[in-house]
């Protein structure tokens, strides 16, 4: 935690009166100095009555908005830097009452259409009577320039919206919750709002996405809720798994989450195991004996429901798939096919289409062939997209119905431009809504005689799941992937336990194409993935891969800037914000996407012209963005990039053009959003870039890891550069030992498999 005395600009005012034991105190938020988002230990300057200077205010608060009134208890102390601060204990917000805080008020995004430079004229009109207008005469704002009947209506019905949202905001404010989720809140619980909190604190973490456990806790025991009541650990034992879950665990032994939620919830691991129990009679939790291949015994499973279920049937479809064979597939299809011969559909393919594969390559058309589920898994330039390509021709000929798709709408646009075929994202394909879920089920099939997915090691547990039960037992499966990538963002590891079940046919292409030998970016990525340590190429001619040696993280991001800004593109003709991309280890710290993209943001798009706040996030026109979360009503996903092209900042919203499609985003939508000049290396799987650069530092000690810096190579297609320290990159490189993710998918299809045979179709 920094020194609380970074927030004085100087000694505090003298004015304050001296320490007390406790009081309250009142004013007008003007700045947030400082405000840490883990534990929400933030630094306030406010403006109190009676007060000629803005107060430090200390402690620990949810995020506040600028112009908030807020009503702090605490006391007064001495900072022995600083000098006299208000260190708060509690920290409520109330409807602002001077003209400044009505303006802020206003233009935070909370009624639709009304932005700050609105909200400034409605204010400057009618003063600090300007809410009660919206109360009782909400006409009158027609005398205000640029309210039209049509805004006016929308501000009629967001006020009254609002007024309802009010004494939800003052009751969720009172109890820990900050303005900026009070809208969501409402919008989700309605009139309700209070009765549903009031009655489970808890709910707040499950329904709203932004409120963890840990918030909703805060709330629950400001509201007198026993810290050992069953209420409280069993929702705590249930956040811990979804916590498990999000680190990318199908399960947990009941030891492990037993430990974690004791220490958690601060109570005996009885309490929490005894919650358990009941979350499993009550079949919030899953819980199995199983015996892992890794494990000296067996492990008492403890799993979520959606992914035990997403598990156990993932294997049991994949037996079924695999229970017929090719000929028979093709028999039920297309009257009596016969087998296919893949040494002349080989010769075909080399006269047709001027393609000479390798033995492995052959090898592997073999397996495609004859199998009705089949992995082919390589590193770049092993040729995995030209046996794919291949493939397609044969079985198009013989008129099977084939699909294509991938994990993102990059990784689906890369795998139509390499095949010459359609292909959509695996949520397109499956028709996926928000609101209804995924209309391709068991009961509506694809209609296909062959599925190809690209990308697969980006595929989660859940996602599999629900692709598999849209697959028709007669149609082939074909995974295509790198194994050595990162495993998936979500829960499981699909791709990797398929291979290490032994029973599902595998095609392994490692041979390097001879015209991919010559690339550096590929050569370097396998003696990363083989735990060499990469090498710049001799000479000047066909140079694609440049290792920057600095010790300093500041002097790192200096170097960054300038390749990205001048070197690059000087050198290699590319555009900066459309070519080049900055990819990091992590988020945090000198060398993470958040600083990175602050200094980026102001050396690439320095416009000063309209804005929008949102979380500390200044967002301009021509900024380069990134969704950060799934909204399947805009078509939007997580990890999709894009580019503002519009800001309304009198209204709060932005339009952002995602590959050609124009999305619009209101003040509310904003906190899906990060700038993207610097993306997380996990964020930019399934993508490719003309050139990316990489800071490899010891300052990411933790992260680390062979994978993580063989997958920020393979994002280049023509350059990458990395810049750091070679001690950094030897670290990762030598660090083999990834954290395991305790999935059993692998052993559940193998035991299927060489135990009780295939079993017989049927639909999950």
């Amino acid at each position: 935690m920094p020194d609380p005395g970074m927030a004085g600009n100087g000694p505090a005012s003298d004015s304050p009166p001296p320490a007390q034991a406790s009081l309250e105190i009142r004013g007008q938020l003007e700045r947030v100095t400082y405000a840490n988002e883990e534990n929400g230990y933030s630094v306030f300057r406010i403006a109190v009555q009676d007060c000629p200077d803005l107060v430090t205010a200390v402690g620990y608060s949810p995020a506040r908005m600028v112009g908030e009134e807020l009503e702090l208890s605490g006391k007064w102390v001495n900072h022995p830097k600083f000098g006299q601060q208000f260190q708060f204990s509690s920290c409520r917000s109330l409807v602002p009452s001077t003209v400044e805080g009505i303006k802020r008020y206003l233009g935070s995004g909370l009624i639709k259409g009304v932005g700050p430079r609105m909200a400034a004229r409605i204010v400057a009109k009618f003063g600090e009577g300007t809410l009660d207008i919206l109360d009782e005469s909400p006409d009158d704002l027609l005398d205000v320039k640029g309210v039209s009947v049509k805004l006016l209506d929308s501000i009629k019905q967001s006020w009254q919206t609002q007024k309802d949202v009010r004494s939800v905001m003052i009751f969720l404010q009172s109890n820990g919750i900050s303005p900026n989720f009070a809208a969501k809140i409402f919008a989700e619980y309605g009139a309700e709002t209070i009765q549903i909190v009031k009655e489970d604190p808890y709910r707040l973490a499950a329904d709203i996405f932004g409120i963890g456990f840990l918030s909703a806790d805060k709330v629950a025991l400001n509201m007198g809720i026993e810290p050992s009541s069953p209420m409280r650990i069993d929702a705590g034992v249930r956040y811990v798994m979804s916590e498990l879950t999000g680190e990318g665990h199908i399960y947990a032994s009941r030891e492990t989450l037993e430990a974690r939620s004791s220490v958690l919830l601060g109570v005996e691991r009885s309490l929490a195991g005894e919650a358990i129990t009941r979350a499993v009679a009550a079949q919030m939790l899953a819980e199995e004996e199983i015996y892992p291949d890794d494990a000296k015994g067996p492990v008492d499973a403890i799993y979520l429901p959606a992914y035990y279920v997403a598990e156990c049937k993932s294997a049991r479809m994949l037996a079924e798939l695999m229970r017929y064979d090719a000929v028979t597939a093709f028999s039920e299809l297309a009257d009596e096919t016969p087998r296919i011969d893949a040494e002349q559909a080989a010769d075909a393919v080399r006269e047709r289409m001027n393609i000479d594969l390798a033995e492995n390559q052959l090898d592997a058309l073999k397996k495609a062939l004859r199998s009705k589920a089949l992995i082919i898994t390589g590193g770049p330039g092993t040729g995995k997209t030209t046996l794919i390509k291949v493939i397609i021709n044969i079985l198009e000929i013989r008129g099977m119905r084939i699909l294509l798709a991938a994990p993102t709408g990059r990784a689906a646009k890369r795998m139509s431009e390499a095949t010459g075929w359609e292909a959509r994202t695996i949520h397109r394909m499956l028709e996926y809504s928000g609101r209804t879920g995924f209309a391709r089920t068991p009961d509506n099939q694809l209609e296909c005689d062959l599925l190809i997915v690209d990308e697969a090691s980006m595929v989660d547990s859940l996602l599999m799941f629900h692709l598999l039960r849209a697959l028709p037992s007669t149609a082939k499966l074909i995974l295509v992937g790198d194994v050595h990538q990162l495993p998936s963002v979500g829960a499981g590891n699909v791709l990797k336990d398929l291979i290490a079940s032994g029973v599902m046919p595998v095609a392994k292409l490692n041979e390097i194409y001879r015209q991919a030998r010559k690339s550096s970016i590929i050569v370097n990525a396998h003696r990363v993935n083989s735990g060499l340590q990469p090498v710049e190429p001799k000479g000047e001619e066909l140079r694609d891969f440049y290792f920057v040696q600095i010790e300093d993280p500041e002097r790192c991001v200096e170097m960054i800037l300038n390749l990205v800004r001048n070197r690059i593109p000087a050198r290699f003709g590319l555009d900066p914000m459309e070519d080049i991309q900055v990819l990091t280890p992590m988020h945090k710290g000198t060398l993470g996407s958040s600083n990175l993209n602050a200094v980026l943001q102001s050396a690439l798009n320095p416009s000063a012209g309209a804005s929008v706040e949102r979380g500390g996030r200044v967002f301009k026109t021509g900024d380069k963005v990134m969704q950060i979360r799934n909204d399947y009503d805009k078509d939007v996903y997580n990890g999709d990039i894009g580019f503002v092209v519009s800001v309304d900042s009198e209204a709060g919203l932005m339009s952002v053009d995602i590959d050609g499609r124009r999305i619009q985003y209101e003040a509310i939508d904003l906190d899906d959003l990060v700038h993207a000049y610097a993306v997380s290396i996990h964020k930019s799987q399934g993508s490719e870039y003309p050139a990316v650069v990489i800071p490899v530092h010891t300052q990411h000690y933790v992260l680390l890891q062979r994978n993580l810096l063989y997958t920020g190579i393979t994002r280049g297609k023509e350059l990458v550069v990395i810049v750091g320290t070679k001690r950094a990159v030897a670290i990762a490189v030598q660090n083999d030992d990834t954290k395991r993710r305790c999935t059993y998918l692998g052993e559940r299809l193998r035991r299927i498999i060489n135990e009780n045979g295939p079993p017989r179709p049927g639909k999950a």
